[in-house]
């Protein structure tokens, strides 16, 4: 069976995984195909980088300073704590790359604007890349994957093949 697939970097694709993420930012709408149907969600082979950890931990601990990077923060913070408690210096190794972290329902998106309006923040955009936070789209019926599955992925949308 096939199934249209998603990857996303880590720490991102796990955040999704635990239900911390409840929208997944792109600078394009989902085609209308998509909508309602099954998702993989891929944890790309990207490492992740502590210095970008850090800055999304600071920032939810600090709703009122920082733009809310439109994540449940009770959900979030101990994974984070975690990742940047497991090694002082680098990242944690204990998120899965090149794997497929879980498998969710895609929602009707939203404008950036409105999911970051739900989360309390009327600045909007978090991210440091440009365009990406046009279209929220809904990760919902979060199902994760236990364990993971290797897959070795490609940007954007794509098939994978191993869905059961």
């Amino acid at each position: 069976m096939m199934m249209k697939a998603l990857t996303v970097w880590q720490p991102w694709a796990s955040l999704i995984a635990i239900g911390a993420k409840p929208y997944e930012f792109r600078g394009w709408r989902p085609p209308e195909s998509l909508i309602g149907q099954r998702l993989a969600i891929h944890a790309g082979a990207r490492p992740m980088r502590r210095a970008e950890v850090l800055a999304l931990r600071i920032n939810l601990a600090n709703p009122g300073r920082h733009p809310t990077p439109c994540l449940k923060p009770d959900i979030a913070i101990p994974l984070l704590d975690r990742i940047l408690e497991q090694h002082k210096s680098a990242v944690a190794s204990f998120l899965p790359l090149s794997h497929v972290v879980c498998i969710v329902t895609v929602g009707k998106p939203k404008s950036g604007e409105e999911c970051a309006r739900e989360f309390g923040d009327e600045a909007g955009n978090d991210s440091d890349r440009d365009g990406t936070f046009n279209w929220g789209w809904p990760m919902l019926d979060v199902t994760p994957m236990e364990p993971p599955l290797p897959a070795r992925g490609l940007q954007g949308l794509w098939n994978w093949s191993d869905a059961c």
